[in-house]
């Protein structure tokens, strides 16, 4: 059995910091990534390349002294989005990525795009470029089952979308379904796909069976047991165009245990421990470092990073807390439903 394992520092192509104490409470638990995408869907989002270049500043502010992570920042697309601004702070430096959320489709996403005739000028001046496009790919029509949402957005938006803007760089991110998986294997070099912890571990089962289980509880939603299976042989394939992207996403234990309560799981904590034992459960140590490490970064045309990370399978299992504290509220961490073996060494 292997006991131990060193692989570049892993980046986090997807993640929620959210705001103020929010931000100053869980910043510290991603700081060992050396880069991470971040989302724009603050109240109210973050539109322009000035409200994106404070953003990263109070996130750098919120991160210990000494942090790897550098944060890659994005904008939120939305109908009135202006190409000129976009285009500008990617020359600048200052946005990795533009960020596309139907209207209404989850987390803070009211502001998202209503129709995608608007922001073809966008699309067209981002593939000119060379700026990708992060992709929350799901439909809103109240008609469309809530597990069917992400097939149906492949067949009626993404595929549409990319006919009519060539060589448009997409991620479709946190992916749950078969038919994610393999519309990204037939999408071709400007096409690639994230995948969260979470979703490698929980089919529906975890939120549903038994009683309620809110802290499971996210969106895209998690799909039925095949699905999950298909992530899991995506994760573990070696295939380039799938890497990691946690969609950590935090929320308030009060806004969680709600009659309606808000969608995410907050798995920045224990992700890599989580993601070793996956991977060696399915036989694919060897090819953890290409799905955190090296794969994300080539489709952002970036180096892997130099510095490595160690990771050690001890007999105790390693221990992260079932809560943190933002302020006056608690956010719980995602419970894998497995002890977690692998510790990592150093951040």
């Amino acid at each position: 059995m292997t006991r131990q394992i060193t692989l570049r520092r892993p980046d986090d192509w997807h993640l929620h910091l959210r705001d103020g104490a929010m931000l100053g409470a869980v910043a510290p638990h991603s700081a060992g990534f050396g880069r991470a995408i971040i989302m724009p869907n603050l109240v109210p989002p973050v539109v322009t390349g000035a409200q994106a270049a404070a953003y990263r500043d109070r996130i750098l502010a919120a991160l210990p002294e000494g942090a790897a992570m550098q944060p890659q920042m994005t904008l939120y697309l939305t109908d009135t989005t202006d190409p000129a601004d976009v285009i500008s702070a990617h020359r600048d430096g200052i946005i990795r990525a533009v960020k596309l959320y139907p209207a209404g489709a989850t987390t803070n996403s009211a502001s998202g795009v209503t129709d995608f005739d608007l922001v073809r000028p966008v699309l067209e001046a981002m593939a000119e470029a060379g700026i990708p496009m992060c992709v929350h790919g799901e439909v809103t029509d109240p008609q469309v089952d809530i597990f069917d949402r992400e097939a149906v957005f492949i067949d009626r938006v993404l595929d549409p979308i990319r006919r009519k803007t060539p060589g448009l760089r997409v991620v479709m991110e946190h992916i749950t379904t078969s038919e994610g998986v393999a519309y990204a294997r037939l999408g071709g070099d400007d096409l690639g796909a994230t995948i969260t912890t979470h979703h490698l571990v929980i089919n529906r089962n975890a939120i549903l069976s038994g009683g309620i289980r809110p802290h499971y509880y996210c969106l895209p939603v998690a799909k039925r047991e095949s699905h999950r299976l298909a992530l899991r042989d995506a994760a573990t394939s070696g295939e380039g165009r799938f890497f990691l992207g946690t969609d950590s996403a935090p929320h308030p234990d009060s806004a969680k245990l709600q009659p309606c309560g808000c969608a995410g799981c907050y798995t920045a904590p224990n992700t890599m421990s989580i993601l070793a034992q996956v991977f060696e459960d399915d036989g694919a140590l060897d090819r953890l470092e290409a799905f955190t490490s090296l794969y994300g970064a080539a489709f952002y045309g970036l180096p892997a990073n130099e510095d490595r990370i160690t990771l050690t399978r001890r007999d105790d299992p390693a221990e992260y807390p079932a809560q943190i504290t933002a302020g006056d509220e608690t956010v719980t961490v995602f419970d894998p439903g497995f002890p977690l073996y692998w510790h990592q060494e150093n951040a």
